[in-house]
C-alpha cells in the first residue's frame, strides 16, 4: 500500500433517481447454464509454478486495523476461525495475511527479523501452524526497501532478501506482499526480481505479490517476476477512491491471466463508509476484473449484509473462472459502464455499472458481448440468483452507484425460464414538498416470450400521495414492448429535505403459467428551492457528494478522515472563512431549481499540502460543462472561476486529479457563492 496523505495512519515514503437492482437479472447456479465448447486458457508464465492460477482470495488486516494494537495473534487466528465457521473457506477464501507492524523495529544481533512479542507472543510460526490446521494459508508483509511503510519504520528486506525469505519459508509462510517504501532509488525490477529469486531459493511455494503501486508499469514486465502486481496507489473506504482505482485498472485487461494478475488493491467491503449498494458494485467489479479478492474488513464485527456480499459464490465464480480473462470495457458513455468477461464454459459475465448519482438505463446485447447468434438466451442475475430468458437484450435500470451483474449463455433450455422484465421510472427524482410531480413507470419485456397478466404498483412513504393517472394492467406485454403508467406523486407540505424511498412493483406470468414479480426500490429527493440573492455554497444543503478522502468539508479544508477535521481554507497565504474543502476526485451537487444565475469561487490547492497536489476544477449545469480551470498546482495562487447556470435544475462542482493520479490533492472552492 501507499499512502500519500499526511493525515492517514501511515505515509508511504518513496525517494496515493436511485433505483435498485432491477430486472433483467440473475443466472441460477452456473451449472444451470448450458456449457458451450470450452475455451482453452492462455499459457501461464514460467514463474507460476501452479500458484495463483486463479486470483488469490483471502484476508488482509490493513484496511480495518492499520497498525493499531488490535492487530495481533488473537485477531489473525479469529479470522481463520471465521473463514471456516462462516463458510468463507468453502467459498474459496484461502489466505490469512498479515500486513505491516508485525515485527519489532530492529533486527536481532544476527540480522534476523523479530516478531513483536506483544502482538505475536508465540511467534509467526505458531500462527502459521494454527492457520494451516484450519486448511488455510498464511501471508506476511515486508517492503522492498530499508524500512517498511509505517512511520515507525520496521525493517525492510532490501539487502536482506535471502535471509528474510528463508525466515518466511521456515515459519510456513505461503504468501508475501512486497511493498515499495524507502527503496533508496534502487531499480524496481532489480529489487523485485531479487526477492523472486530469494523466494525460489527456499524451495517453498510462496505466492508473490508486488506492491509497487503501478509506478513502473509492472504489468509490462512482472509476469515472470510475481504472481500479482498492484496497478494503483492505495484504496480507501470511499466511493471516490474505489471509482478512481477501478478506472485505472480496467484498461489493463490484456495483461492478466492465470498466474499473473492485475491487483487494484484490497476490498473495503464492510468497513462502513460506503453503502451496501456501493459495496456490491465494488465486489462485482473486482470480480469481473479477475482481481484478487482480499477481504479488508474485520470479520469479527461484520454485518450479515457484509457476509452476504463476500459469500456470493456465483459472483466469486466469475472472479475465479479458470480461463483467467479480465473483463473488458465495451462502453462507458456518461458513466454508464458495460464490462464483459469471457468465461471458460463459453458464457459471458456482464456488469452493467452506474457510476452516476441517479438511476440510469444501461443496455447491451448478447452479440455485443461475444455470444453466438441464438433464438434466445438464458440470463442469470448473480445478485438476485434467478434465471430469465432474453431475446438478446441485456438491459437494466441500474441504481445510483449500483451494478447489475449477470451471466448470459446461449442455452437451448432458455424457454423454461420466465421472460426478463425491466422496470424503470421516468421523470425527475427531485420533489419539492407540497408540489405534485409526474412520473412514468415502465415494465418492459426483454424476453423471447411474452409477459402475461401484467400489473404494476407504485408506493411511497406514509402520508405521501401516489396516484396512477393511466392504466396499471395489461393482458400481454410482448417482446420489446412496455406497459407505461403515469403517476402523480406529492410529498406532504412540511416534508423535510432528504432522500425518501418509493417502491415500484410488477407482477406477471410466463406463457407456461409461472408467476414472477419484480420489485424496484427507488429513491427520490425532497428538495428546497434555493434562497433569492447571494448565498455561500458552504452554508447551503447539497444533494450529494463524493470525495477522494474523507467527506467534503463546509467552510474548512479537507481533513481526509472524519467530518470536521479540516483547517481554515488557505490559498496562497490568503485565509477564507467560507467555501468547500474537497479532495480529488470529488463532486458536489446542488439543487438550483431553474432559479439561479451564477456560481463563482476562488479555487486552488490548499496551502496545507506544501508543494504537493495538482487538480482541475469544473462546474456542470444539468450535465453540461459550463466552466473549467485547467490543471492547477499548489505553487499557483487562487484562480477565479465563474459559470452561468441560468435555467439549470442541478449544478455540480467537480474536482479531478489533474491527470497525474491522486497525491495530496486538497482542493478548495474558496468563497464559493450561488446567485439566484
Amino acid at each position: 500500500m501507499r499512502h500519500l496523505h499526511t493525515r492517514t495512519t501511515r505515509r508511504r515514503v518513496v525517494g496515493a433517481l436511485t433505483t435498485a437492482l432491477l430486472c433483467t437479472t440473475a443466472l441460477a447456479a452456473p451449472e444451470a447454464l448450458a456449457a458451450p465448447t470450452p475455451t482453452e486458457a492462455p499459457a501461464t508464465p514460467a514463474l507460476a509454478g501452479g500458484l495463483a492460477l486463479t486470483p488469490p482470495m483471502g484476508f488482509n488486516n490493513w484496511n480495518s486495523t492499520h497498525c493499531r494494537a488490535e492487530f495481533n495473534e488473537s485477531m489473525v487466528e479469529g479470522i481463520a476461525d471465521l473463514f471456516v465457521e462462516k463458510g468463507l473457506k468453502d467459498a474459496g477464501y484461502q489466505y490469512v495475511n498479515l500486513d505491516d507492524c508485525w515485527a519489532l523495529p530492529n533486527r536481532n544481533a544476527d540480522g534476523k527479523l523479530v516478531p513483536d512479542p506483544a502482538r505475536f507472543p508465540n511467534g509467526i510460526k505458531a500462527v502459521a501452524d494454527y492457520v494451516h490446521a484450519k486448511g488455510l494459508k498464511l501471508g506476511i508483509y515486508t517492503s522492498a526497501g530499508t524500512k517498511t511503510c509505517d512511520s515507525v519504520g520496521f525493517p525492510g528486506a532490501l539487502g536482506h532478501e535471502y535471509s528474510d525469505a528463508r525466515q518466511f519459508a521456515d515459519w510456513g509462510v505461503d504468501y508475501l506482499k512486497y511493498d515499495n517504501c524507502n527503496n533508496q532509488g534502487v531499480d524496481a525490477k532489480l529489487r523485485y526480481t531479487t526477492m523472486r529469486d530469494a523466494l525460489k531459493a527456499t524451495g517453498r511455494p510462496i505466492v508473490y505479490s508486488l506492491c509497487e503501486w503501478g509506478e513502473n508499469k509492472p504489468w509490462e514486465w512482472a509476469s515472470d517476476v510475481g504472481h500479482l502486481w498492484r496497478t494503483t496507489g492505495d484504496i480507501n473506504d470511499s466511493w471516490g477512491s474505489m471509482l478512481s482505482i477501478l478506472k485505472q485498472n480496467l484498461p489493463l485487461a490484456p495483461y492478466a491471466g492465470p498466474g499473473h494478475w492485475n491487483d487494484p488493491d484490497m476490498l473495503e467491503v464492510g468497513n462502513g463508509s460506503m453503502t451496501d449498494t456501493e459495496y456490491r458494485s465494488h465486489f462485482s467489479m473486482w470480480s469481473v476484473m479477475a482481481a484478487p479478492l482480499l477481504i479488508g474488513s474485520d470479520l469479527r464485527k461484520a454485518s450479515p449484509a457484509t457476509f452476504d456480499i463476500l459469500d456470493n459464490k456465483e459472483v466469486i465464480a466469475v472472479d475465479q473462472d479458470p480461463l483467467g480473462k479480465q473483463g473488458t470495457v465495451l462502453s462507458s458513455e456518461g458513466g454508464r459502464w458495460v464490462v464483459a468477461k469471457e468465461m471458460k464454459d463459453g458464457s459471458r459475465a456482464v456488469a452493467l455499472f452506474n457510476e452516476t448519482g441517479s438511476a440510469r438505463h444501461i443496455a447491451t446485447t448478447a452479440r455485443a458481448v461475444g455470444l453466438p447468434a441464438a433464438p434466445a438466451y438464458t440470463l442469470r442475475d448473480l445478485w438476485q440468483r434467478r434465471n430469465y430468458n432474453t431475446a438478446g437484450t441485456i438491459s437494466a435500470t441500474v441504481p445510483a452507484h449500483g451494478t447489475v451483474l449477470v451471466r448470459v449463455s446461449a442455452d437451448r433450455h432458455w424457454a423454461k425460464n420466465p421472460p426478463a422484465v425491466e422496470l424503470g421510472l421516468d421523470g425527475s427524482p427531485l420533489v419539492e414538498a407540497g408540489k405534485p410531480v409526474s412520473l412514468t413507470s415502465n415494465v418492459t419485456d426483454l424476453g423471447r416470450t411474452s409477459a402475461r397478466r401484467v400489473s404494476v404498483a407504485l408506493s411511497g412513504p406514509t402520508g405521501w400521495t401516489v396516484a396512477a393517472t393511466s392504466p396499471t394492467t395489461a393482458g400481454t406485454v410482448r417482446t420489446g414492448r412496455s406497459l407505461r403508467t403515469k403517476w402523480r406523486v406529492t410529498a406532504p407540505e412540511g416534508t423535510a429535505p432528504g432522500s425518501y424511498d418509493l417502491t415500484l412493483k410488477a407482477a406477471y406470468r410466463s406463457p407456461t403459467g409461472t408467476h414472477a414479480t419484480r420489485v424496484l426500490p427507488l429513491t427520490v429527493s425532497v428538495v428546497a428551492a434555493p434562497p433569492s440573492g447571494v448565498s455561500y455554497l458552504g452554508d447551503l444543503p447539497w444533494l450529494s457528494t463524493t470525495n477522494g478522502f474523507g467527506p467534503v468539508e463546509r467552510n474548512t479544508s479537507n481533513g481526509e478522515s472524519a467530518a470536521g477535521d479540516g483547517h481554515p481554507i488557505t490559498l496562497g497565504g490568503v485565509v477564507y472563512a467560507k467555501g468547500l474543502g474537497a479532495h480529488a476526485p470529488s463532486a458536489v451537487e446542488y439543487y438550483t431549481g431553474k432559479r439561479c444565475r451564477t456560481v463563482t469561487a476562488d479555487v486552488g490547492v490548499d496551502d496545507e499540502k506544501g508543494a504537493n497536489g495538482t487538480v482541475a476544477f469544473e462546474i456542470w449545469a444539468d450535465g453540461v460543462l459550463v466552466a473549467s480551470t485547467g490543471v492547477l498546482t499548489n505553487a499557483m495562487p487562487a484562480q477565479p472561476v465563474s459559470a452561468d447556470v441560468t435555467g439549470a435544475q442541478v449544478v455540480r462542482l467537480v474536482v479531478t486529479d489533474g491527470g497525474d493520479g491522486v497525491d495530496s490533492d486538497h482542493a478548495d472552492w474558496a468563497n464559493a457563492q450561488l446567485t439566484c
